[in-house]
């Protein structure tokens, strides 16, 4: 009897252990499924917009002159496709963009097809990378920016209407990066890239330094972020002119961008940017002049401050100061002539309704105000101020 018993305990774990060894293979299996594999999503949105304070339709129609959300009356923004392979070491990304959203955020692409429409210019990002080890990632192709708070996406954004600074900064790049990470809470990147939204392929010749330090916690995300460049690829390595025209210097953007909870309602974001252009040198006859002065550019900070007074319903405001020096853009904020400086303020209201889990509407107040006459009233008169309302539907899967 004891022969027996002894045999029947032998043959229950046994059996036991073959159990468990088929339990841990197949959730080996499912683990190794969710690792790897091909996925689709992406967006769909669209929207109205209209002006309280100017004209809405013909030559005078207008919007503030940051990216995105600008056509008058029902518009549309645009479908935006992202098939994802994840290896367990490997991947690629193709994220593919139609609409008018999706053209202006790809406006720099059309080079390859001599300036017209092309099949680049639906290409939003289109990269591989390569898990080199649990610290480091290589990327290598056109991936979006890593300045600035906001995205292309609207899906990522809280405002459906974008800041001036992320409008003016960069949208894309094409080059390789390295991201590391330092430890549990440090992270850094560096990159070679392409000029700044030049994103087919390199036709000056030059390239253009990035680099970020994160830093991240429970309650939020700090990033520095830094590009610098030639952007026209018309300068040697001493400052000398390649070839006979004009030259902008080199470009340098430092940015910081942070958000983090106040409590479980309540959410701060920051976001403060400066980008300079050196002033470059003028070929003029047979001589090369360098310019004068101090360089151009612009600069800005923006506050964004949410709250989520139940599940499916949230409210935000978004205010921005932004200004630009020495003629540093032109067509964006009205300018002083006399000095080339021109600010504006912008205040936007927004909220989000969240409808069956992937729609979102969003009901949205802005005005913007200039330190300069850039708009005109519905009088057709040089005005400092714009006030507007848009309504959006942005569906994610």
């Amino acid at each position: 009897m004891k022969n027996l018993y002894l045999l029947i305990l032998c043959f229950v774990l046994a059996a036991s252990q073959v159990a468990y060894s088929q339990e841990v293979i197949i959730v080996e299996e499912v683990v190794e499924e969710e690792e790897t594999g091909l996925s689709l999503s992406g967006s769909v949105d669209t929207y109205f917009r209209t002006n309280f304070n100017g004209p809405n339709k013909g030559e005078f129609a207008q919007a503030p002159a940051s990216s995105f959300g600008n056509l008058p009356g029902f518009a549309l923004g645009m479908a935006n496709i992202i098939a994802t392979y994840q290896g367990k070491k490997v991947g690629a990304v193709a994220d593919l963009v139609f609409g008018p959203r999706g053209e202006d955020a790809v406006f720099g692409s059309p080079l390859y097809a001599g300036g017209m429409a092309g099949s680049s210019q639906i290409v939003n990002q289109l990269y591989v990378y390569w898990n080199v080890s649990d610290k480091v990632t290589l990327t290598m192709g056109n991936f979006n920016t890593f300045l600035g708070y906001e995205v292309i996406s609207p899906t990522a954004n809280f405002n459906y209407s974008t800041s001036y600074m992320f409008s003016y900064g960069p949208f894309s790049h094409t080059g390789i990066k390295a991201n590391f990470q330092l430890s549990d809470k440090f992270s850094f990147m560096a990159a070679v890239m392409n000029p700044t939204d030049i994103t087919e392929f390199n036709p000056v010749g030059t390239y253009t330094l990035g680099a970020q330090l994160g830093y991240s916690t429970d309650a939020g995300n700090t990033y520095l972020n830094f590009v610098y460049g030639d952007q026209d690829g018309n300068l040697e390595d001493d400052g000398t002119l390649v070839t006979d025209q004009s030259s902008l210097g080199k470009t340098f953007q430092v940015d910081l961008t942070t958000g983090f909870d106040l409590s479980e309602a309540f959410y701060l974001g920051f976001n403060t940017t400066y980008n300079t252009t050196s002033a470059g040198e003028v070929f003029t006859g047979s001589d090369v002049q360098d310019l004068d002065g101090d360089g151009a550019g612009f600069y800005g900070f923006a506050g964004y401050l949410q709250t989520s007074p139940s599940e499916n319903f949230s409210i935000g405001v978004r205010g921005e100061y932004f200004s630009v020096f020495n003629n540093g853009l032109e067509g964006v904020v009205g300018i002083d002539p006399a000095t080339g400086d021109g600010s504006v303020f912008a205040a936007t209201l927004s909220g989000n309704i969240k409808v069956g889990g992937n729609l979102t509407l969003i009901p949205e107040l802005r005005v913007d105000s200039m330190k300069e006459e850039y708009f005109v009233n519905n009088d057709l008169n040089g005005s400092k101020s714009l006030a507007s309302f848009l309504f959006a539907a942005v569906f994610a899967f």
